[in-house]
């Protein structure tokens, strides 16, 4: 199976059952009130999480 790039663009999938928990909603405040987009947020968050799990080994 051919492997697909990602070059600038992540989609996330949001399950049901943490809809409740409105994670885009709160993103996008949290990304008006520090004049940041909703996808820099994402990728920071995604990069803390990387640095946090590789550091465990």
């Amino acid at each position: 199976m051919a492997r697909k790039e990602i070059l600038d663009k992540l989609s996330i999938y949001v399950p049901q059952k943490k809809a409740p928990d409105r994670p885009v909603e709160r993103l996008m405040k949290l990304a008006q009130r520090r004049d940041r987009s909703v996808n820099y947020l994402v990728v920071e968050a995604i990069l803390q999480y990387l640095k946090r799990e590789e550091n465990k080994n």
